[in-house]
């Protein structure tokens, strides 16, 4: 197979990614495919740190604001759909750059980490939801790590979604999820990745992270969260339960308070971070950068334009 040529931005939440890959792909005409497993749900912006509307009209963004905040949307569906979005771009003769924080959407789109052909049953998927919606998210957890402690380890205890997946694959093919996917066939989209990483000190990245949470929760987020919740969206769905959004959900249930709500978040945020930095530190092929000595935006450029051209330099 002759593999074709990709690039994405990747680091920690807070690193800088979205505002440098504003600046590269005007310079060399790109295109960007987020890569950002919650950038996809319509009507959550704030809280995801979305580029603004006014930004994607001068540089296209694609999987962003793809389903609403109650659709399913898999990793599947955001491999299928951002290899299509790769085909249109070449198409259009410009550059299509990866940019975001999702490692497992990485995994599945560069590294062949799906299976092909994983059964699904509706009844099955809604037996366990009902479980969760009934008993609690904590004991479908651990009904998971009962069978499969790999794969329990893995996904966080609210992770609805996918924790009933994995029991989804368990019931319908007698093995558990981590063995499937060890011993299936995998779907390779036949691209050749270069990681570009951006990195900071922790103690860096966690004061971007306060400034950050600070802002939201200072202007739109609370008001965003509660549109959310007057129109149906809460955390019910998996969306819902993440960084911030949850514990909004909560202040405006009036469980805590709006302080109380911003610590939380800006803790967990955090912690997300410290687990990207172990997840991306395993990506490989990576160049590095440390962006708090420079924006390296010319030697990241050059990195670029070597990976993509490289055959034409052969």
């Amino acid at each position: 197979m002759n593999r074709q040529p990709a690039v994405a931005l990747i680091g920690a939440t807070a690193v800088g990614k979205t505002a440098l890959s504003l600046s590269v792909a005007e310079k060399l005409n790109a295109e960007i495919i987020s890569v950002d497993s919650r950038q996809v749900y319509r009507y959550m912006d704030v809280g995801t740190d979305k580029v603004s509307a006014s930004y994607r009209r001068e540089i296209p963004h694609h999987l962003i604001d793809i389903a609403d905040p109650d659709e399913k949307f898999t990793v599947s569906d955001f491999a299928e759909k951002a290899s299509q979005a790769v085909s249109r771009i070449n198409a259009r003769r410009k550059i299509p750059i990866f940019v975001g924080g999702t490692p497992f959407y990485y995994n599945a789109l560069f590294h062949a980490a799906l299976n092909e052909d994983l059964p699904y049953d509706s009844e099955v998927r809604g037996k366990y939801e009902a479980l969760a919606n009934s008993q609690g998210a904590e004991l479908l957890h651990m009904r998971l790590a009962e069978v499969d402690p790999q794969t329990a380890e893995r996904l966080h205890k609210n992770d609805v979604q996918r924790v009933t997946r994995a029991l989804e694959i368990f019931d319908l093919t007698g093995k558990t999820p981590s063995q499937v996917y060890a011993e299936g066939t995998k779907k390779d989209y036949g691209f050749d990745i270069l990681y570009i990483g951006l990195s900071r000190s922790r103690e860096e990245l966690f004061r971007r992270i306060e400034i950050r949470l600070e802002q939201e929760y200072s202007t739109d987020f609370p008001a965003e969260v509660e549109w959310l919740l007057k129109n149906g969206f809460d955390d019910r769905y998996t969306p819902l339960k993440g960084l911030g959004y949850k514990e909004l959900i909560d202040y405006h249930r009036g469980k805590i308070k709006l302080d109380e709500a911003l610590e939380i978040s800006i803790s967990r945020t955090k912690a997300f971070c410290r687990r990207q930095q172990t997840w991306f530190k395993k990506f490989s092929p990576a160049v590095w950068f440390d962006m708090s000595e420079s924006s390296h935006e010319e030697e990241i450029i050059a990195t670029i334009n070597n990976h993509i051209h490289k055959e034409d330099l052969s």
